[in-house]
């Protein structure tokens, strides 16, 4: 099964590599990886999906919140929440394709950046499904000359958050 599992990472050098290093030292790839800052200095949010046995995840959560850096890990799907992500595509068109591309933007729900014809940009933030659809469903308008990703950003539902977690939920370990 796929598992989005939020982390809050000490800002210390070497920490993410400690993290991630756990994950591929037992034989699982990191399908999507995100880092940014918080509101809190001395922490990042780490946001990584990885697939395997819910058994197998749940033994991973509990060997990764034992990591000194860790200061807290919830897997959202285990739980209602958000899961988002944005895709910025770069389309080389064909002769007259402009109109074409632009209206397979909106039927997506996306934002067109740059309606050059030789580098026409789209943005679209959304449903990692949706996401998927949007950059398969794109060599349909043009040839595909770059694709960047985010990779997935969640947040649970409801009153918890990440920092609150531990209060509503023990940690394994």
């Amino acid at each position: 099964m796929r598992h989005a599992i939020s982390v809050l990472l000490q800002n210390e050098v070497g920490a993410l590599t400690r993290m991630t290093g756990m994950f591929s030292s037992r034989g699982y790839n990191i399908e999507s990886l995100n880092v940014a800052p918080t509101d809190d200095d001395i922490v990042s949010r780490v946001t990584l999906v990885v697939t395997g046995s819910d058994d197998a995840i749940a033994q991973l959560n509990a060997q990764l919140a034992k990591l000194v850096d860790v200061v807290n890990i919830h897997d959202m799907t285990l739980g209602d929440h958000f899961e988002r992500e944005l895709a910025i595509v770069k389309l080389k068109l064909g002769d007259g394709d402009v109109e074409k591309a632009v209206l397979f933007a909106r039927s997506h729900a996306a934002e067109v950046l740059d309606e050059a014809p030789d580098a026409f940009t789209m943005q679209l933030t959304g449903k990692v499904r949706d996401v998927d659809a949007f950059v398969t469903d794109a060599p349909s308008v043009g040839e595909i000359s770059a694709v960047a990703r985010s990779g997935s950003v969640a947040v649970s539902k409801g009153e918890v958050t990440l920092s609150s977690f531990d209060i509503y939920n023990r940690l394994s370990g």
